[in-house]
């Protein structure tokens, strides 16, 4: 029998499992065990004696921790249920993460980072022993570097928001050591751009200034003459922006900042449609920084282990946080003695398998590959921009027919005629196995939906979200209460409950936080 395809049918099947799952700690039955360690062979205890008297009293535990005692099938058993209420990238088609970049990372790559001399690492290692994946760091700044135009990479930053807090913090530096630390008091940044812009710049006690779109999507150019001033530190924007759109007159803007004395830095956090084809030194960018989880294929994993890769040109390469790796004769150094560093900004260097992890993938495309990426990532999304404006009751605000590899969608006329909200719609599309985005705050496009199909996805992949997208949308139309119940086939079933997120037990799915909640498990047990 031939396998049915999936354009035969209208949406996938799909339903999750939901488990009434306790918590590991409350599987524990004293006695059980997963494994029973051999004792310790009498010759051989003899030669050594008592091993843990080598360790000083200091770094021993006072008292053994209370750990769960159970038995290795039941462990194997609650997280492969655990893992069943998990919709991941991994099990189905995971465009609708939006800004977030949901891609493909190949396999192959995780084995790379799973190997013993990756797990084995330590911060604090002598770097005569730790000469390969300084070489792989280097070598990924000499990439990034071609990449973006930028002189120099520092890898130490955990997210692309730390990433941007350092960028603000190198402005300051900047500005102090010419002596216009305190008259330089305003950082300027767009609506659309990611709120990590603006407000790690406001941590560092910058005043922002937020540039709103013209009719046509674009950051205002005229606006941002009025306000740009000798009190500008600098201007930082996401291009293309949140909506999709790529302003091609960003050198105007940056060149407009640099005639005032502002340092112009660039959120390139999902570069997916700009890889070999535009450059942020191009465009007159002073710094830039891409997510390696995000553009270079390392896990997402909701925020960590992230990797915020920070370029700058030679002028900030001397306020860059230390230490930087460098190369000097045949061997490979860290570097603590930066001349106007910011200093660290997390502890130690990074994250070194996504470091490998990135350095991989980037090898495995060569620059042709690369620049494939982009080209099918903008095919992709100006495919899947055509099909969605042909739904019923969808839109894209601003300029038509010109998006990069993203679109910030809005559902506003759907919601006007049915009552039917985008958040509805998102708990709807978890019951055919998708995730589904809206947008961070503030929603400047109304009832938004941003979707990024990047290069990962085939034509295939794409028409089954469309499909399902244009079933709710008929839905709504025809049975709107059914979408606003949804949803109905997820582990998790629409909220009603008032007191769901002041009761822990009905929530928290670790031990650590249940005890955070109620401070102490004793309260638990007498509930």
């Amino acid at each position: 029998m031939k396998p049915q395809k999936l354009d035969n049918r209208e949406v996938r099947a799909f339903q999750q499992a939901k488990w009434d799952e306790p918590l590991l700690f409350e599987l524990h039955t004293a006695g059980q065990r997963g494994v029973q360690l051999p004792k310790v062979n009498p010759a051989i205890q003899e030669v050594t004696g008592d091993a843990l008297a080598e360790i000083p009293a200091e770094l021993r535990r006072g008292k053994i921790e209370e750990l769960p005692e159970i038995t290795q099938n039941r462990v194997l058993r609650h997280y492969l249920r655990l893992s069943q209420e998990v919709i991941g990238a991994a099990m189905n088609v995971e465009m609708g993460q939006g800004t977030c970049t949901m891609k493909y990372s190949p396999i192959v790559n995780e084995e790379f980072a799973a190997h013993s001399k990756m797990t084995a690492l330590h911060p604090k290692q002598d770097v005569d022993t730790i000469q390969g994946i300084l070489e792989v760091t280097h070598k990924l700044d000499l990439y990034m570097r071609e990449i973006s135009g930028m002189d120099k990479f520092s890898f130490q930053s955990g997210s692309g928001t730390q990433a941007l807090f350092a960028m603000a913090s190198m402005v300051r530096a900047y500005h102090e050591s010419r002596g216009e630390g305190d008259q330089r008091d305003e950082i300027i940044t767009t609506i659309f751009s990611h709120p990590s812009q603006a407000s790690t710049a406001a941590v560092k006690g910058y005043k922002i200034i937020t540039l709103y779109p013209d009719k046509d999507g674009y950051p205002d150019i005229e606006e941002l003459k009025k306000v740009v001033s000798d009190r500008t530190a600098g201007f930082v924007v996401a291009n293309p922006e949140d909506t999709g759109i790529f302003n091609d007159k960003i050198k105007e803007f940056t060149q407009i900042v640099h005639d005032a004395g502002g340092i112009c830095y660039y959120d390139q956090a999902n570069a997916n449609g700009l890889l070999g084809i535009t450059r942020a030194k191009e465009a007159g960018f002073d710094m830039c920084f891409f997510n390696l989880h995000k553009t270079f294929s390392t896990p997402h994993a909701s925020g960590g282990p992230a990797a915020g890769a920070l370029g700058v040109t030679d002028k900030l390469a001397a306020y860059l946080p230390a230490p930087l790796v460098e190369k000097v004769g045949d061997q490979y150094v860290l570097n603590n003695h930066i001349e106007h560093s910011i200093g660290k900004v997390r502890s130690y260097h990074g994250v070194p398998q996504n470091i490998l992890r990135a350095y991989a993938w980037i090898r495995a495309l060569g620059a042709e590959g690369i620049k494939a990426v982009a080209e099918i990532a903008v095919l992709n999304n100006n495919y899947l921009y055509k099909k969605i404006l042909e739904i019923p009751g969808a839109s894209a605000p601003y300029i038509e027919g010109k998006r990069l590899e993203q679109v910030r969608y809005s559902w506003e006329k759907l919601t006007e005629e049915t009552g039917v909200t985008t958040d509805d719609i998102s708990r709807r599309m978890a019951d055919f196995g998708h995730q589904y985005w809206t947008s961070h705050h503030p929603y400047v496009v109304p009832e938004p939906f941003t979707l990024e199909p990047t290069e990962s996805y085939s034509k295939a992949d794409l028409d089954e979200y469309i499909n399902s997208l244009r079933y709710i949308a008929k839905e709504a139309y025809e049975n709107p209460e059914k979408v606003k119940n949804a949803p109905y086939h997820a582990a998790i079933h629409r909220i009603i409950d008032e007191d769901y997120f002041e009761n822990p037990s009905k929530w928290a799915n670790t031990w650590r936080a249940l005890q955070k909640k109620h401070g102490g498990i004793e309260v638990f047990y007498k509930e």
